[in-house]
């Protein structure tokens, strides 16, 4: 497409000078001349945007877990990717589960833009997909990173049901390991058992790096005193300025967990908050980039998602500038009362959510860390 429309625009250079001219030339009448040229800068500019997002994507910046892992800072998310899983908060509507593309498409494009770090999990029902795309990309497999998590129902089900997902994952993903697989929620009376069997399936070299998700701290401190012999290399939590539980963040990183954050961009529900807005504004970047900078910049694993391909270029333009101190302290401020109530409530309904429990508190802790 570079070469495409480098060669038209080399061509097409003294009419770019001279509507009349083009109009001439291309056969088109006077008013549809200037979209046409309109159009084709566009092109070039889409263009040279892709390039550079490639290169920084290639080339992005690292953070070091604690078995010394060269994590990328910057990953394609794939949930609600080709795919609304059936108990997901928006799967309400028929509107809601409609798709526009396939994740074999999305994924494809992703890859093609220089995303290298894949965020996938069995709950989000389009592994095979993704894995078409991986396969016909060309990649080799040392340049992918790529991680999983294994899902409740499956959690609940104990040791077997977990082994056999990873099978599954596997199979799916077309790989023979994966970088990270995670627990996806702490399912009570469950999710220590799991977590030592991926203990075991890490000594058998189907796992590289053991992580967790969605893990208050309460629940992390459970982890240690049932004994684990490899603590969690990472924490998988929403984070944003609109979700920033800083102390239990700051808990976390002292211990030496790295936080991944999903929901970076709020699904776009905060592109038009005035902060934002005017922060954006003044460093000419979107509000998008704004959202992703903060993660970048707060030294969280940023995890953005999109099915179009503009949109996965824009997400990874956050490495060219940075926030202010007081950029950073505005956005840091965000988080209302309101929010962390909120969470709490989602976390008290998630961790049994889809097991024999859905629905009910039992063994729900009612007391964590919700700032």
């Amino acid at each position: 497409m570079v070469k495409v429309v480098d060669v038209l625009l080399m061509l097409l250079s003294p009419m770019l000078l001279s509507p009349r001219a083009a109009s001439f030339a291309l056969n088109l009448s006077p008013p549809r001349v200037l979209p046409f040229l309109r159009t084709l800068g566009a092109l070039r500019m889409s263009s040279t945007d892709s390039s550079t997002a490639k290169t920084t994507l290639l080339n992005c910046p690292t953070i070091p877990l604690r078995d010394g892992t060269l994590h990328p800072a910057i990953g394609f998310g794939t949930y609600k990717v080709g795919y609304v899983p059936a108990s997901a908060s928006s799967a309400s509507t028929a509107a809601s589960t409609s798709v526009e593309r396939t994740a074999n498409e999305c994924v494809s494009d992703a890859l093609g833009v220089g995303y290298r770090f894949l965020e996938c999990a069995e709950f989000y029902g389009n592994e095979a997909e993704v894995g078409k795309a991986i396969a016909k990309s060309g990649i080799q497999r040392e340049d992918l990173f790529i991680c999983s998590k294994v899902w409740t129902t499956t959690i609940e089900n104990g040791p077997k049901a977990v082994r056999a997902q990873l099978d599954k994952t596997l199979r799916d993903l077309q790989t023979d390991y994966v970088d990270l697989y995670l627990i996806h929620w702490p399912v009570p009376g469950h999710h220590v058992e799991a977590y030592k069997t991926l203990e075991e399936l890490q000594k058998e070299g189907k796992i590289k790096g053991i992580g967790v998700s969605n893990y208050a701290l309460e629940d992390y401190l459970e982890l240690k005193e049932a004994g684990v012999t490899q603590l969690p290399l990472v924490n998988q939590i929403e984070i944003n300025p609109f979700l920033y539980r800083k102390n239990t963040i700051e808990a976390f990183q002292k211990d030496g967990v790295v936080l991944q954050s999903y929901r970076s961009l709020r699904d776009g529900k905060a592109f038009d908050h005035p902060v934002v807005k005017e922060i954006a504004a003044s460093h000419g970047k979107t509000p998008a980039q704004i959202l992703g900078r903060w993660c970048v910049q707060h030294g969280f694993v940023y995890v953005p998602k999109s099915v179009k391909r503009e949109r996965m270029v824009e997400n990874a333009a956050v490495f060219d500038f940075a926030l202010t101190d007081d950029d950073m302290s505005r956005l840091d401020s965000l988080t209302t009362p309101a929010a962390i109530e909120t969470f709490a409530g989602l976390y008290r309904k998630c961790v049994n959510r889809d097991t024999s429990k859905d629905g009910s508190m039992d063994g729900v802790k009612m007391s964590i860390t919700n700032d």
